[in-house]
């Protein structure tokens, strides 16, 4: 089912967007962006590079014993960062839901 990305705009002015799945959860963050045009760009290039496997960072324990996957772009640069998850499991799972989710999803602007 497919999910939405929540554009937002940050207390600081910049922006930012959320990939929430078809269930309502929130399955990823992007980067902060000075410019709208930028993250509806970096939107594009989530919908665009989640469907290659390839693309995603193997789930990796952090410090707080979570664990954590990233979408990277064709240049090697971050553009989606996941939620923690409680197993390497989990977070595999994750991969499959953001592949999911962005997979014709709409924006909604809410900036």
């Amino acid at each position: 089912m497919a999910g939405k990305f929540d554009l937002k705009r940050a207390k600081d002015g910049q922006f930012f967007f959320t990939l929430v799945a078809g269930n309502g959860e929130i399955v990823g963050k992007s980067e902060m962006y000075k410019a709208k045009a930028s993250a509806n760009n970096g939107i594009e290039s989530v919908k665009k590079n989640s469907a290659e496997a390839g693309r995603f960072k193997e789930p990796f324990e952090g410090k707080s014993g979570k664990w954590y996957f990233s979408l990277k772009a064709r240049n090697g640069e971050i553009i989606l960062s996941s939620q923690g998850y409680s197993s390497e499991d989990g977070a595999k799972g994750g991969i499959g839901a953001v592949q999911r989710a962005a997979d014709g999803a709409p924006t909604n602007d809410i900036s």
